[in-house]
């Protein structure tokens, strides 16, 4: 049937007699371009085949033993860090935002000290804040009487502003600026606002040592700050960003206490991170509410997203598009959602296979603060006519900040990739030439004598098969006795 046809296709077409497949052995030894073999096979005496066979199998296994280990050192992952200073023309200013410590308008929270727990609740989304049980019954009973009650409403109203009165000079490379440049935000500190927020192209710099200049008038006697306690602290705290991303005060913000002159010289530094297994970032990971990806904005996303299949809202200073949430829901659905997340571990940030790793490209703003006294007595006594103010109040109140490059450079810290695929192909090549004098083509020669033995032994395994008996079924198959006779005579 069609295995005898096989077999004899193999044996008439395919398998060589043993004198060719002897002769196809020597041919190969004698011509190949691994050097060595040649002189194993051609040369007559037994010494010298002993010695080059001993040659041809140390300088074998020191090849095989490097190229494994320059495989293993690859898939490692190895990466190297290389350090740019790239000095330009002109460098692009940062983003500013600046708050009060202060936050509220005491006239507002007089009757309302309440208000300070429960904006505890709401920045405990940026930042976890234990909430003491003593003050949860009067908590409660607030918010069951104020249901209509609007923490945002009432801390964009009754917070921190920035107009004339409160930003007293400002000024941008020489030219003046207004509170009407200053874009309002909402943090942990409240009301707050960011200078140079939307990158607009002008606002660059072309000249070190002068950058923006700003005097803030904190207004102790106005703004206040957990009353039981009294003013805590006062003065500006401000951060630094890029333009393109959100502000981050916590672990992030400087700040310069009233009657202080606070000089910030800032550098720019360009963080670049290979994607993973190198390095620890995703470059497909896109935002729905951010231009750019950070792990800030990536975190607050993630937790809007769980707030709100949770809670059914969205808090106000989480990005988003969702219906706002009440107090009642900021106390009784938020803040143990929050609570459960970090407990949990449902928004993470660090490696790869985290929600939100490390951005494939970051920009940073390191900083030098260095502070002085504000204002000597002529300062102070011309302050205090124009503003119709006495000393005392000048130094309790005014504070002075200039932020400027300390050079028009920027600083590129770049991960790159230790070992590349074509430095692997390279070092591999340069072991089998300096050991074996092999190359891409004596590669193909052996991958071609190996492939053209393994045929061979196929075949010799396919003609060495027992032959396959014949079942015939009796009832279709089975000649008769007239068909068996006729059968034998036409044999």
């Amino acid at each position: 049937g069609i295995l005898e046809k096989t077999r004899l296709y193999l044996i008439k077409k395919l398998l060589p007699h043993l004198e060719d497949r002897r002769k196809y052995h020597q041919e190969f030894a004698s011509s190949t371009s691994f050097h060595g073999v040649h002189n194993i096979v051609q040369t007559q005496s037994k010494t010298r085949k002993v010695l080059w066979l001993l040659v041809v199998v140390g300088c074998l296994s020191v090849v095989i033993w490097q190229i494994c280990s320059r495989f293993i050192y690859y898939f490692s992952w190895p990466t190297t860090t290389t350090v740019v200073v790239q000095y330009v023309e002109n460098v692009k200013f940062p983003a500013v935002t600046f708050c009060n410590l202060n936050r509220f308008q005491a006239h507002a929270v007089s009757n309302l000290k309440i208000i300070f727990l429960i904006w505890n609740i709401v920045s405990g989304i940026a930042q976890k804040i234990a909430m003491e049980d003593k003050y949860s019954q009067e908590l409660n009973d607030f918010l069951l009487g104020n249901q209509n009650f609007s923490i945002k409403e009432f801390t964009r109203k009754h917070g921190f502003y920035l107009n004339s009165s409160t930003l007293l000079e400002c000024e941008f490379f020489g030219k003046p600026c207004h509170p009407q440049d200053f874009e309002h935000v909402f943090t942990e500190y409240g009301n707050c606002f960011t200078f140079n927020q939307n990158d607009l192209p002008a606002r660059k710099v072309t000249l070190s040592g002068r950058g923006l200049h700003l005097l803030f008038d904190v207004q102790q006697e106005q703004f206040t700050d957990e009353p039981a306690l009294g003013y805590t602290d006062a003065g500006i705290t401000f951060v630094i960003h890029s333009p393109k991303e959100l502000p981050r005060f916590d672990g992030l913000g400087l700040l310069t206490p009233v009657g202080m002159h606070a000089q910030v010289a800032i550098r720019q530094l360009k963080s670049i991170i290979q994607e993973y297994p190198w390095g620890e970032c995703k470059p497909d990971i896109k935002l729905q509410y951010h231009k750019i990806y950070s792990t800030n904005g990536c975190l607050q996303e993630c937790k809007a997203r769980y707030i709100q299949d949770w809670c059914g809202c969205l808090p106000f200073i989480l990005p988003g598009n969702g219906t706002e949430c009440d107090l009642l829901k900021f106390y009784n659905c938020v803040y143990p959602a929050v609570y459960d997340i970090e407990i949990k571990g449902l928004c993470t940030v660090g490696t790869h296979n985290s929600t939100c790793p490390t951005p494939c490209e970051e920009t940073d703003y390191p900083t030098t603060v260095t502070y002085s006294s504000f204002g000597g007595e002529k300062a102070i006594k011309y302050f205090s006519a124009k503003l119709k103010k006495t000393p005392e109040y000048i130094r309790q109140n005014l504070v002075r900040v200039d932020i400027k490059y300390h050079d028009l450079s920027y600083k590129i810290t770049q991960q790159q990739k230790a070992l590349t695929i074509s430095e692997l192909l390279a070092d591999v090549g340069g072991q089998l030439g300096l050991f074996c004098g092999a190359s891409m083509i004596t590669i193909i020669e052996l991958l071609e004598y190996i492939f053209t033995n393994f045929c061979w032994m196929c075949i010799f395994l396919l003609l060495k098969a027992p032959e396959m008996p014949q079942w015939n079924n009796p009832s279709q198959n089975q000649p008769t006795h007239k068909e068996k006779k006729i059968g034998i005579q036409e044999c």
